[in-house]
Order: C-alpha cells, then sequence, then structure tokens
C-alpha cells in the first residue's frame, strides 16, 4: 500500500493538484467508502474511520454525500 500511495502522491504533485483539493478529495471518497462499508450507517463508518459520529455528520453534510 505504501508504494501505491507514494506513486499517487508523486503523480499528483507532477499534474498540478493543490494539496487542499487532493485532501478534500480523499476524504470524500474514504467516508463515502466507510459508509458503503457499515450499510449506511453513520455510527458504524465513524466506528470504522476512528471519528466522532458528529465529526462524521459534519463531513458528510460538507462533502454532501448520502449517507
Amino acid at each position: 500500500m505504501r508504494a501505491q500511495l507514494e506513486s499517487l502522491v508523486t503523480e499528483l504533485v507532477a499534474k498540478g493538484v493543490y494539496y487542499e483539493d487532493a485532501r478534500k478529495e480523499f476524504e470524500r471518497r474514504y467516508i463515502e467508502q466507510a459508509l458503503h462499508k457499515a450499510e449506511g450507517s453513520i455510527s458504524g463508518a465513524a466506528a470504522l474511520m476512528g471519528v466522532h459520529r458528529n465529526t462524521l455528520t459534519r463531513k458528510i453534510a460538507e462533502y454532501k454525500v448520502k449517507a
């Protein structure tokens, strides 16, 4: 996984993707995957991610992710 992440970061930097844009896209997709794995349960996804349910709820609203 480390090599894949290194390759992705190298590609993003080479293409001039801003850090903030990359971070937001990563976070949005991570949340979507956690929600999918938790079958739409915000509490379950929050537990998988190691964040508080309220934090996840705020991020879901921020990124307009469907729970």
